[in-house]
This record gives C-alpha cells, structure tokens and sequence, in this order.
C-alpha cells in the first residue's frame, strides 16, 4: 500500500509538472491579450529570475514586445517568445524576415524552452555580462543595457521596455512573488508591439521596415539624439548627412541603418524631375551606396527624368 501511495504521488507530481509546461501555450486560434500573456508567463519569469538574476520584469516586458504577446509567427510556429536568432544553434530552426528577408532563428518545444534559453543567452553573451553587476530591481538600467549591447536594432527599444514594464507594473514581480496584485486592471483588448510608442506627440512610422520620424518645429540633432538614445553620429549616417546639416519641419529622418534593396514590389523607380539618388534613397529606405552600385552609377552621375533607377537588382548592361 505504502508502494502504491508513493507511486501516486509520484505520477501526480510528474503529471503537475507536465501541465505547468503546456499550460504557457495560447489555444489555437486563440490571440492572447496583454493581461493573458502576463497571468500565463509571469511565474516562469520569476523562476528564471531566481535562477539566472534577470529581472522578471524584463523578461516579462521582453517576451510582451518581442512576440507580440504571444501572438506573433516566431512564437505561435517556433514558441520564440524573445527573437533570438540562431547563433550557431544546433536545434530546430525557423526562417523569418527580420532585419534581412528568411533569417533564421531558433525554434523550441514550448516556451518554457524558450524562457530557458533567454536566460542562458543572456548569461553566456560576452557583450552582456555587465547587466549582471546591476541590482536584481533595476529594471531601467537592464532596459537600456540591453539596447546598448545591441539585442535589437530599434532605437526605442530601451523606452518600449521601460514603457511596458511601467504600464503593467511588471516590476512587482521583481520581488519574486507572482501572487503580488498589481493596483490597476489592464484592458483586455489585444495589443501588439506597434502599440508601444515613444510619446503621444511623436510618431513613430516604418518603411520597408525602417523606423522613422517627421522632424517638428524646434527639434535638434541634440534634441532627437537624446529623444530615441541615439549616438551623436547616428541620425548623420542612417540618413546620409554631412555634419552641420540644418533641419527643417517635415523633413523625415530614419531612426534606423537604412536596407539593401526596396520592399517587395517596388522594383524600379522612373525618375521625376527634380529628383536625385538621395531623394530616391530616402523615398524607399534604401542604402544610398547601394542604389549606385546597383544602377552601374557613381555620384558624379546626374539623372535624367523618365530615367529607370532599379531598387531590389542590379540594373540589367546592354550589350
């Protein structure tokens, strides 16, 4: 009898363990909202906490942004809730366009996996071991940490972060206790990593997947550099400035290094009168080095209206 009692326990303590990992998955077809993804993830978070001293609330604020809470392909199809690529990955992959078209990325048996993972990325990175000397509650200073280490390429991703982790009061799970109440309930309706904007006065917009902003009245290089954490040389490059260029409103300025070649289905560009490489680089966020190369030009050249400028390939020699 003792035997049978010890077997039970044994079956139903294996079977509750199985269950805590399979019920961190959406239904299908199911989307889950913002308040979902934190009531199903959040005890995870806190046990990688314990165990790797990663806030649970940036990994919390992490998964939210990087999935889509939950809804995105990478984590309905390959359960990566945190967009880590492969990285010399020796397990499942899925392909993806991220910052360049089918990039590969890690694929998992569940998110629990995947929280794993995270946490073992982070840990044996180089470039971000000096996260690991901040205190366990300094959830501002891991957000901008990791967006200097580079985790992602959006200049906002230190103040979406911040901004998730804030709004959801994500930071109570720093204490490492998931029964914690939060003061405010959350709306339910589903939300999606383009709901996280810098401010209600700044737009941020995107093209051929390349963020960018409309200069306002009063803005500076300064002001701006400051605004998005950006290096004092980097709206200057991604927008192919001299120094001591001048601003003026209207005028839109890539947040971001602009892509190789257009989106899909903007092939060619018939040249308008007025127009020059720089104008047509900007108009479709695409490397200004890389339009001439690709057109057989060099910046000496001047267009010709009703000229073709070839935007995704190399524009075609006459024989």
């Amino acid at each position: 009898m003792d035997e049978y009692k010890k077997t039970l326990s044994f079956t139903i303590a294996i079977f509750m363990i199985l269950l805590s990992f399979t019920s961190v998955a959406p239904l299908k077809g199911q989307k889950l909202t913002r308040e979902d993804y934190i009531n199903t993830y959040k005890e995870l978070a806190i046990k990688e906490m314990k165990r790797s001293g990663i806030p649970a609330s940036i990994t919390l604020a992490q998964g939210m942004l990087e999935s889509g809470n939950g809804n995105s392909t990478l984590a309905v199809k390959g359960n990566n809730h945190f967009g880590i690529k492969c990285h010399g990955w020796k397990g499942k992959k899925i392909y993806h366009d991220d910052d360049a078209k089918g990039e590969c990325f890690r694929k998992y048996k569940s998110a629990y996996e995947s929280y794993i993972d995270h946490s073992e990325f982070l840990m044996h990175t180089p470039r971000y071991r000096f996260l690991f000397d901040l205190d366990p509650d300094d959830y501002k200073g891991w957000a901008k940490g990791l967006k200097k280490a580079g985790y992602a390429t959006s200049p906002r991703y230190a103040t979406m972060l911040i901004k998730i982790i804030e709004d959801n009061e994500l930071y109570v799970y720093d204490s490492g206790n998931a029964r914690v109440k939060r003061k405010r309930e959350r709306n339910d309706k589903a939300q999606s990593e383009s709901d996280f904007s810098v401010s209600v006065d700044r737009r941020v917009k995107e093209r051929n997947r390349v963020e960018y902003i409309e200069v306002k009245k009063g803005d500076t290089f300064e002001s701006l550099q400051e605004e998005f954490d950006l290096l004092p040389f980097e709206l200057f490059s991604y927008n192919n400035l001299p120094k001591g260029a001048g601003l003026y409103p209207g005028q839109e300025l890539y947040l971001q290094p602009k892509r190789n070649r257009a989106e899909r289905g903007n092939d060619i560009h018939v040249v308008q009168e007025g127009e020059t490489m720089y104008s047509i680089s900007q108009k479709y966020a695409v490397k200004l080095n890389k339009l001439y190369k690709r057109n057989h030009m060099d910046p000496a050249d001047e267009l010709q209206p009703g000229e073709t400028i070839w935007l995704r390939k190399r524009k075609p020699v006459k024989k």
